[in-house]
């Protein structure tokens, strides 16, 4: 047996003297060293061997397994450089050729919709104000006149964290308190902003509802600010939005944190008033909420009431997103499908 193993190791090194690519030098490994290879079955013969020889085979089976492993790893590396030097020869650039197109992303349609409105507010004279996505509850509620054990909280599904009083803003109105104590220089100076963000909602996920979506909150404070004040500003952005063509109405409403209270539609985008699914054969849209500003929560910004008046609505960029395209769904929005985003 052992004359048999020394003529499998010298014809394994002169097979591997001729190893030209990975695929044979592959193939020579499972033939010599592989579990079935000539060298293991081999080692695995030993037992068949009388007690007397068998010390002096294992121990000739080690070292011609170590040196074949060795020899291997030496082709290998000369087999890798030489299939790397070929490919490179045969890989040549013609940098004269012109080169391949690289795709280019888009905005996404909600991004496009924030811009839209951030534009027209600014041309109106208000500035974009950034306000944190977690917030206390303090800001979230309280000071937006929603003390604890409000009934008004069942308005807004809350996700709450682990540490008590902190929790994701279920809108962007906490922002409306950051603002009067930040640019309002202690309720001595007006305010107009715009306050566009993302919004948590432990809702039930359907066509029309998501856990999470964009708001644009607007708030204006300054003195002699009335209610004509803000039926005007918001008509007047619904016509740079939509067109000068557009009929607006105004609804009675309730938010706490606002007194009066309104919601603003406008007529179908799609069907022209008619009445269709999108606008639930009403012809008319909801487009925001808004009202004027509550005395509580003015003088939580810092103001004095009785000097001071304002007014805040509240936009969801995907409802009007959705309205201008037809979109019916608002899972689309969040779901990454290329099929959908692409269109815009």
């Amino acid at each position: 047996m052992l004359e048999e193993l020394e003529a499998t190791y010298a014809q394994a090194l002169d097979e591997l003297k001729d190893v030209r690519d990975s695929a044979a030098l592959k193939e020579w490994e499972r033939r010599y060293l592989g579990k079935k290879g000539a060298i293991t079955l081999a080692a695995r013969s030993t037992g068949q061997l009388p007690p007397e020889a068998r010390a002096d085979f294992g121990k000739r089976v080690n070292t011609i397994k170590n040196e074949l492993s060795a020899a291997f790893a030496e082709r290998e590396e000369a087999v890798r450089q030489h299939e790397l030097a070929r490919m490179l020869e045969e890989g040549e650039i013609d940098v004269t050729l012109p080169g391949r197109p690289v795709a280019l992303g888009g905005l996404h349609p909600s991004t496009q919709t924030l811009r839209r409105i951030a534009a027209i507010w600014a041309e109106m004279g208000f500035q974009v104000y950034s306000s944190p996505d977690v917030e206390t509850d303090d800001y979230n509620f309280t000071l937006l006149n929603i003390p604890p054990h409000h009934p008004a909280r069942d308005m807004w599904d809350t996700f709450h964290t682990t540490t008590p009083g902190v929790l994701l803003r279920t809108h962007t109105s906490p922002g409306q308190i950051r603002a009067m104590h930040e640019l309002g220089a202690g309720g001595t100076q007006p305010v107009r902003v715009i306050l566009p963000g993302m919004c948590y909602r432990y809702e039930q996920i359907s066509a029309r509802s998501e856990i999470q979506f964009n708001q644009v909150e607007g708030l204006a404070v300054g003195r002699n600010i009335r209610l004509t004040d803000l039926k005007g500003t918001i008509a007047e952005f619904a016509r740079r939005l939509f067109g000068p063509e557009k009929r607006l109405r105004f609804r009675g409403s309730y938010f706490p944190f606002t007194e009066p209270s309104m919601e603003v539609d406008v007529d179908c985008i799609l069907c022209g008033g008619k009445g269709c699914p999108v606008c639930k054969y009403t012809g008319w849209l909801e487009i925001a909420g808004c009202g004027m500003v509550h005395p509580v929560v003015l003088e939580n910004g810092g103001y004095d009431p009785t000097e001071w008046s304002g007014f805040a609505f509240g936009l969801g960029p995907e409802r009007i997103t959705m309205q201008m395209h037809g979109i019916q769904d608002i899972r689309y929005f969040w779901a990454n499908d290329l099929r959908f985003l692409e269109q815009f």
